[in-house]
């Protein structure tokens, strides 16, 4: 349910805007966007599991947060952002 480390560090350094880069934005979006996909897995097989299914919203919150963040500051990384992970909007 989780993501593995080698997964996670993957993604840091995909979405990094710069060396050692943990914290921006685009890399919080793209670990949080991986465990949202994760939990939505987990409910195809646990239709009743309401407890995760409180921490997936949290997580869809936070993230969404995080991109109206992005979107107020500036458009064009939010776009590319979206663009590259895949999400509607």
């Amino acid at each position: 349910m989780s993501i593995t480390p080698e997964r996670k560090t993957a993604l840091i350094q995909e979405y990094a805007t710069k060396p050692n880069d943990t914290g921006s934005p685009e890399v919080q979006v793209a670990i949080l966007s991986e465990r949202i996909a994760n939990l939505t897995e987990h409910f195809k097989d646990h239709g009743k599991d309401n407890h995760s299914r409180r921490g997936l919203l949290k997580l869809v919150s936070l993230r969404r947060r995080l991109l109206d963040y992005v979107k107020k500051s500036d458009e064009a990384r939010y776009k590319t952002l979206i663009e590259k992970l895949g999400l509607r909007r």
